[in-house]
């Protein structure tokens, strides 16, 4: 290993090779690998009767080996003096047809058109880096220079991604046709193998240039090629397959239950991704029985977003709990048909042995786990485009409960579920149907939003947190509950407000018209009277209400997203918590009145930051994560800050608690005005429990 090159820069020096070769000595350097590895695709692409320029030999056995099973028209060229001395002495008696010449590749004395392939083995990478790639360059024209029409360059390469678009810009300019081959690593060599794969470029020299480019990719010597529009496209291919490449390698060499490796496996047929896998293993120290070394959890269409799958806390306590050395947790995408389970293992099979952990042997059984043995369920019912928020589409999915939901996901960020009703027979559907099997062509007429139900845990916090105005006491009966909420999503926090809660209005601003018409679409979204949409942004409504100094609202709520996925908190975006933001909700707020803001933030030092600020305008805190999630709610009280904030929130918990009870039973059974009931299914006392003082 110490042999290896240093620097890219020592990779392309002559001098560098000239020291390289005499220490190396007699034995034979096989660079990515010796004939048996590569005669596949050599023997594609050059024929036996060819005549071929073997461009950096070295002291390769391959042109030895090639010529042994019957390529006699092999010219071997090298820039290092001792190592083509060293080449031609150790073939003069056994292959005497076999040249060693000291020639420098960019400068060649051979004839044009004279040579039907040049087979190039690890030079254009050594070449590339140097000068900027001009001797690569000088290389490559030489190269297309002594090829004749319908001959072949032939490199094997590592594939670096400034030598690949060096040599295939070269070769399109010319409109020659350019195929990359990504070779299979060999299985239990993980020691002595390389941890990027090794890849053949061939390009073919046309009579005439092609006039569109010609770019391919196969996977392995016979792989069926796949074409690519761009250059961009290819280098992108080579990338993924180079990431394979080191995230194989160090799975089988290392154990860590801390990394949360994850690929994507894509549709060889149309590129699209098919599943993603994501590596977890148990601790050092783990008491894991020896048989159960390695296991494949597949995740039930439409569970990939629950927090067991898409958090590394919930991947780890699932690998605790399946009891194996490495689980691989596969998660199915959107937009992909999958049969049953069955089908899934067998597709998954020939990949599962690359992610084995270290020492496994490669004829272990590997099983697959999964919840119940069901693929679970889902049917898009809506895609479309937000010019705000990007791509978005609305799926049906069945929950591990055996319930039916309705999801908004914007694809941008595919992990997270922006809006999320459950759903039930509609109130025209008498026909009873088992969950288990219904049918995507005839489910979503069948069913409606059941508004009683909220599915984010922490809308039914931020209900709860009602109970602070007293809503539901008998001394505030009949007394009008005004909230404004910035953030709309499909609608369920608004409407439960609406349907439930007594003698409430609720104003909603939202600020992309896409998602208010998907809400109203696809949610059943119904604004009156009671319930208004403010389309625009919210930071200039709230300053807009606030400048107006004529409406108050008993609580303001904060419930919108972050579209800026490189800042460490999610909900809401930075500017809404900025100072001046801040002191505007207060001022918008009566006197009993409430700051609810759900709160998203991964980033310590950002969270703690903000629960700065918003404690600076609002000495009276109270608290609550959200269980399984990253979420928090905090319940804020504009009181005066005399000195007493902790008193005062401790006083204000206790009420709450009091309170919840009333607030539990106002939430009655309420008609959606069709017709048809709905039943407020929250438990108000049990979310007030664990409130916090701050």
């Amino acid at each position: 290993m110490s042999l290896l090159p240093r620097t890219a820069e020592e990779f392309s020096s002559a001098e560098y090779w000239e020291r390289f070769f005499k220490k190396r000595g007699e034995k034979a350097f096989e660079w990515y690998g010796d004939y048996n590895k590569l005669c596949g695709v050599l023997h594609k692409y050059i024929k036996v009767q060819d005549k071929v320029l073997v461009v950096g030999c070295g002291n390769s056995e391959l042109s030895e080996q090639m010529y042994d099973v019957g390529y006699k028209h092999l010219t071997n060229i090298d820039i290092s003096e001792t190592v083509v001395t060293h080449m031609n002495q150790r073939n003069a008696e056994r292959r005497p047809g076999l040249t060693f010449q000291q020639v420098d590749a960019t400068q060649t004395p051979y004839e044009d058109a004279s040579y039907q392939a040049a087979l190039d083995k690890g030079t254009l990478d050594a070449m590339a880096s140097e000068e900027e790639g001009a001797l690569a360059r000088g290389m490559l024209a030489e190269v297309g220079r002594v090829l004749s029409v319908g001959g072949r360059y032939v490199c094997v390469t590592l594939a670096q991604e400034s030598v690949v678009q060096l040599a295939v810009e070269h070769f399109v300019q010319l409109g020659w046709a350019v195929r990359l081959h990504c070779l299979q690593e060999e299985s239990g060599k993980e020691e002595d193998s390389f941890a990027l794969p090794v890849f053949v470029l061939v390009c073919t020299k046309f009579r005439q240039p092609m006039p569109a480019p010609i770019l391919e990719m196969c996977l392995g010597e016979d792989g069926a090629p796949v074409r690519l529009a761009r250059a961009a496209d290819l280098l992108a291919a080579v990338r993924e397959r180079q990431a394979y490449g080191v995230l194989k390698k160090r799975l089988r060499t290392t154990t860590d239950a801390g990394s949360n490796l994850s690929l994507t496996l894509c549709r060889a047929e149309t590129g699209l991704p098919r599943y993603t896998l994501t590596v977890q293993d148990c601790p050092p120290g783990a008491k894991v029985p020896r048989s159960n070394q390695f296991a494949i959890f597949i995740v039930p269409q439409g569970s990939e977003t629950a927090w067991q799958y898409s958090s590394a806390e919930g991947r780890r306590q699932l690998a605790a709990s399946a009891n194996f050395r490495r689980l691989v947790i596969a998660a199915m995408h959107r937009n992909q048909e999958y049969s049953d389970m069955q089908a899934v293992q067998s597709e998954l099979s020939p990949m599962v042995m690359d992610l084995a952990p270290p020492g496994m042997p490669a004829n272990q059984q590997v099983p697959f786990l999964s919840v119940g043995g069901d693929l679970g369920w889902r049917e898009e019912v809506s895609r479309g485009v937000s010019e705000l928020s990007g791509e978005y589409c609305v799926e049906n999915v069945k929950g591990e409960d055996g319930e039916l939901y309705r999801r908004l996901v914007f694809l941008s960020n595919a992990s997270l579920v922006q809006s999320e009703s459950r759903l039930v027979p509609s109130a025209s559907s008498h026909k009873k149907r088992n969950k288990k099997k219904v049918k995507p062509a005839a489910s979503s007429a069948s069913l409606s939003v059941d508004s009683g139900f909220l599915c984010c845990a922490h809308h039914e916090v931020m209900v709860a947190g009602l109970a602070a105005l007293g809503v539901g006491t008998p001394e505030n009966k009949g007394v009008p509950v005004s909230v404004l909420l910035v953030g709309l999503g499909g609608g369920g926090l608004p409407q439960f407000l609406r349907d439930f809660v007594p003698d409430v209005t609720v104003e909603v601003v939202e600020l992309d018209p896409v998602v208010m018409r998907v809400a109203k679409e696809w949610f059943e979204f119904r604004p009156d009277e009671r319930l208004t949409v403010t389309l625009g942004d919210g930071l200039e409504r709230i300053c807009a209400l606030e400048r107006g100094g004529d409406r108050l609202f008993d609580a303001v709520m904060f419930d919108v997203d972050n579209k800026d996925s490189t800042v460490g908190m999610s909900c809401p975006p930075a500017a809404f918590v900025e100072t001046s933001i801040l002191q505007k909700v207060h001022r918008l707020l009566t006197p009993r009145g409430i700051f609810i803001l759900n709160l998203v933030c991964r980033d310590s030092a950002l969270r703690k930051s903000v629960r700065e600020r918003v404690a600076a305008e609002f000495p009276t805190i109270l608290s609550r994560k959200v269980e399984g999630e990253v979420n928090e709610v905090l319940l804020c009280s504009r009181g005066a800050d005399d000195g007493t904030s902790d008193a005062a929130a401790r006083i204000l918990l206790s009420s709450l608690n009091r309170a919840g009870k009333s607030l539990q039973g106002a939430l009655l059974l309420r008609s959606d005005g069709t017709g048809t009931n709905r039943q407020a299914h929250i438990d108000v006392a049990e979310l007030l429990k664990d409130l916090k003082v701050e």
